[in-house]
Formats: structure tokens, sequence, C-alpha cells
């Protein structure tokens, strides 16, 4: 009897590319996922089309996509508890917040790691209801990409997700 079955090498396969596209996230920028604009959709569709065949190969059987789904159910399952279980391993996968304004001033260092413009920030902070970031007394990009804002002395928060700007057309 082999050591390593077809449907085990699928599961494993599978396993492996699940890391590589967690890892190639976590380094071309997670945060642009936060939300999913027709390029970034188009993306994912053909990041998933191209890692298929890694994964099956040529067993394109209701057992080969099953291993396949099982091996990424178990290594999701695995992920989400050391998430849970792990602070570091869990700032390395999903990274940390970033503080992009402080007492109203903007934070160079936080909005180069954010890879964030300071017109998308002050749209953001006018979709909370901030007239400018100098009002603002805490911006924060959170994990999941959403961005908290707080004013008026800390008082009051809104949440909402990070967008991407829109092309304007000037009439």
């Amino acid at each position: 009897m082999e050591l390593i079955t077809p449907y085990l090498l699928i599961g494993l396969k599978s396993v492996t590319i699940y890391i590589f596209i967690i890892a190639a996230i976590r380094l071309f920028g997670k945060k642009e996922i936060s939300q999913l604009s027709v390029i970034d959709l188009v993306f994912i569709l053909l990041i998933s089309n191209s890692v298929q065949n890694a994964m099956v190969g040529t067993d394109t059987s209701v057992q080969g996509g099953m291993a396949a789904a099982l091996g990424l159910f178990i290594c999701n399952a695995v992920f989400r508890y050391f998430l849970r279980r792990s602070e570091k391993f869990n700032t390395l996968v999903q990274g940390h917040r970033i503080i992009l304004v402080h007492d109203g001033v903007v934070l160079p260092v936080g909005m180069k790691e954010a890879r964030m413009t300071l017109g998308e920030l002050e749209m953001t902070i006018r979709e909370h209801g901030v007239n400018s970031i100098h009002e603002a007394n805490l911006v924060v990009l959170e994990v999941d990409g959403n961005v908290s804002v707080l004013s008026k002395d800390f008082s009051h928060k809104t949440v909402t997700r990070r967008k991407k700007p829109q092309t304007q057309h000037n009439p």
C-alpha cells in the first residue's frame, strides 16, 4: 500500500496553495481586500482558477474535489485555532492596526504603512461625519480593513469600511 494516496496528495497540495495564498495576500497588501472593486474580484477569480490545477491536477473526480476541499477545511480550522491561541501568529498572518491620525495630526509612518493617500484619509474622515483631520482625535485602520474614527474628545466613535477612491468626472 502506498504511503501517500492520490487523495492525500491532493489534500496536501491544497494546503500548500492555501498557505501560499495567505502569504501572498499578506505580502501584497491584505488591506486592499477589505472592500472589493471589480479589479479585485477579477483578480481573486483568476487566482482561484490558476491554482486549481496545482491542487487537484488532472483529477476532476468528485473524490478529488472533496479531498481538496477537506484539506482546505482542515487547514482553515488549524489556522483559526492558532490565530485564537497565539497573538504572535495572529499578528504575523493578519497584521496589526495602524494609527493614521492622533490628536488631529496625520502620522506619515502610518499612512505609508497603510498605503493610503491624504485624499483617501480626508474622504474617510468626512464619511464618518468629521469635517477635517484636525477634528479627529484618533483614526485607525483596523486589522480587518475597517477604519475607526474617534472625535469630540474621544467620545464619538464611528467605523466604516475603507473605500477605494472612485474616479470623478468634472463636467
